[in-house]
């Protein structure tokens, strides 16, 4: 398997700044595991995809609970029904922030990379497929819940 930490560490920071610095929270790093594909075992998926000096997908995942907790802390008040309805374009707010993070570390490395805009999938509702390909999976943990992060990048 040849996935190195160069590609996969900075979608881990990445997200870790944002977790730090938008919602106050620490993540942390949980079991890490290979998998032959990277689909999520979430309910919830944001697919991002990767281009450029190396190529693949990047796949975080969480349940609903996670999700609507997110959304409460990013914004405070909404009514359970609002939650339902925004989550989402919420979590798609994280996810550029995130993916924007990582594309400032790979630019700081000397590394040329594109990532796409991410898509926020509900996995368990429609048919996402994804190509077999070798994937690290990581777990990270905060007071929402806990994320995976599947990367299968070569």
């Amino acid at each position: 398997m040849q996935i190195k930490a160069d590609f996969i560490n900075p979608f881990l920071e990445a997200a870790t700044i944002v977790f730090r610095d938008v919602l106050q929270q620490d993540l942390i790093r949980g079991k890490i595991a290979i998998k032959d594909t990277p689909a999520p075992s979430h309910e919830l998926a944001i697919v991002i995809g990767v281009v450029g000096s190396f190529s693949g997908e990047v796949v975080y995942s969480m349940n609903y609970d996670a999700a609507y907790k997110i959304s409460r802390k990013l914004v405070p008040g909404l009514s359970d029904e609002d939650v339902q309805n925004e989550y989402k374009d919420i979590l798609g707010e994280i996810a550029n922030m995130t993916t924007g993070n990582a594309m400032n570390i790979f630019t700081s490395a000397g590394q040329s990379v594109e990532i796409t805009t991410p898509n926020i999938q509900e996995s368990k509702s429609t048919s996402v497929r994804f190509n077999k390909k070798p994937t690290l999976s990581i777990n990270l943990y905060s007071k929402f819940g806990r994320i995976e992060v599947n990367v299968a990048i070569a």
